[in-house]
């Protein structure tokens, strides 16, 4: 509709467009985003994965067969696989983060959820990531996605985006307002 923000845009945007669309139709949205989301969490926690995704040093070739080799042994596969798949062979892996976290946009939308985007210093144990979704779901009246994570600058704490709004308590953002207050007070 015109006048309409698209929520995802670019390249990735697109990607991730067609993907939705195309879960949507053949009825395999969770499917999809399940798959994908190991995926992301995947790379996430490799280092060897993430420079495979990342470095244009790597051809198409052999991304895709090194790719083909990480979704069987994961166990991803239909349309995510294929998804992935035709993103390496058109040699635009280096976006997939952005792509998958445009197709949760419009999954979250979709299903009338709203996506929280949050930064920890450490991975989150099940227990911790069901008690922040039920805070956010009482704080919001809806259901909350969460879109985690992990970047160890922070030091500890937690950064929370939701919508319009962030929450930063964060242990590094602690200690540079004490470090500002202390250059202040000299």
């Amino acid at each position: 509709m015109a006048g309409e923000q698209p929520i995802v845009s670019g390249m990735a945007g697109r990607y991730a467009t067609a993907l939705f669309e195309l879960a949507l139709e053949e009825k395999a949205l969770d499917k999809v985003r399940k798959d994908l989301d190991a995926f992301d969490e995947m790379v996430a926690e490799s280092e060897d994965l993430s420079r495979l995704v990342r470095s244009p040093v790597f051809t198409g070739e052999e991304q895709a067969k090194a790719l083909a080799a990480v979704l069987k042994k994961a166990k991803i596969d239909g349309i995510a696989a294929k998804f992935l798949n035709v993103v390496a062979s058109n040699r635009r892996l280096f976006a997939v983060g952005q792509m998958i976290r445009g197709f949760r946009a419009l999954v979250a939308k979709h299903k009338g959820e709203v996506m929280a985007q949050v930064t920890v210093a450490e991975k989150l144990g099940d227990a911790h990531l069901k008690a922040l979704k039920g805070a956010l779901n009482t704080l919001t009246g809806k259901d909350v996605d969460l879109d985690v994570k992990i970047d160890p600058a922070i030091i500890g704490g937690l950064v929370v985006k939701l919508g319009s709004r962030m929450v930063d308590s964060s242990l590094r953002t602690k200690l540079n307002s004490i470090k500002y207050a202390m250059k202040e007070a000299r």
